[in-house]
């Protein structure tokens, strides 16, 4: 269980969140969706430990988490930024092999046997081995992209954030993440995403929040929310006569 409960945050003179509070239980497939600035990667970086609320408080399985050392939020929560920079240029299967620890990180060649099929498998579900043996700066956005994926995946941590884990894939690569974050999902692991794909969204038939300003505005079903009136209210368009999305001042 992942619990968020009357959270504030406060960034410069703006309120990035607004008394927001979420339940969300073991085996959940949860998608964050809104306009730019909506809160979405801040209410993220809360929910991983990576930024203290003003107000509020996240328990993850029954312990306040701002209580857990790095070690331990790292066994329960693996983290996928939107901005993922590299700073060494590693060899891909040793950048997804940092998924695989807490503590000292050791390269794919040192790994323990059991380490080693995750990564491989991770990997092979990313549509990344054939990337092995490459460095990550060589890689496209989108592979890079990919590779991240993987290392996440790797992970034994039961809890999934990805910020806008689609970013810079492909229409193909994005409808397998989907395929991957819901199998996932159906494995126990609780994950929680940003998208600004409300087709993607739909897809994944998660439980989807919609944030405005920095607030829970809707919460459902994914083929449920957004609604006609939260399309036009929050993100200020419409679906014209040939359900196209069209800006909603335009939509007559």
């Amino acid at each position: 269980m992942m619990s968020a409960e009357h959270i504030h945050v406060s960034l410069g003179q703006r309120d990035v969140l607004r008394d927001v509070s979420l339940d969300i239980v073991p085996g959940t497939l949860c998608a964050l969706t809104g306009p730019n600035g909506a809160g979405k990667s801040t209410l993220l970086r809360v929910l991983a430990g990576l930024l203290a609320p003003k107000t509020g408080r996240v328990s993850v399985q029954g312990d306040d988490i701002s209580t857990l050392t790095i070690a331990e939020r790292a066994r329960r929560i693996a983290w996928l930024p939107q901005s993922r920079p590299v700073a060494w240029n590693l060899a891909v299967e040793d950048l997804v092999a940092l998924g695989r620890f807490n503590g000292r990180a050791m390269p794919y060649a040192r790994v323990k046997a059991e380490d080693r099929d995750a990564i491989d498998h991770a990997l092979q579900r990313t549509g990344a081995m054939a990337f092995v043996g490459r460095d990550v700066q060589a890689l496209s956005g989108g592979e890079l992209a990919r590779v991240h994926l993987a290392r996440v995946l790797a992970s034994s941590a039961p809890i999934l954030l990805l910020d806008e884990p689609a970013a810079a894939l492909d229409l193909r690569h994005q409808i397998e993440l989907i395929a991957v974050l819901k199998e996932e999902s159906a494995n126990g692991r609780t994950i929680v995403f940003s998208a600004h794909d409300l087709a993607l969204v739909r897809q994944s038939h998660a439980r989807t929040l919609v944030l405005h300003h920095g607030s829970i505005v809707a919460d459902g079903a994914a083929l449920d929310v957004p609604d006609t009136s939260t399309l036009k209210s929050v993100f200020g368009v419409a679906k014209n006569p040939d359900g196209y999305f069209v800006s909603a001042p335009d939509f007559d």
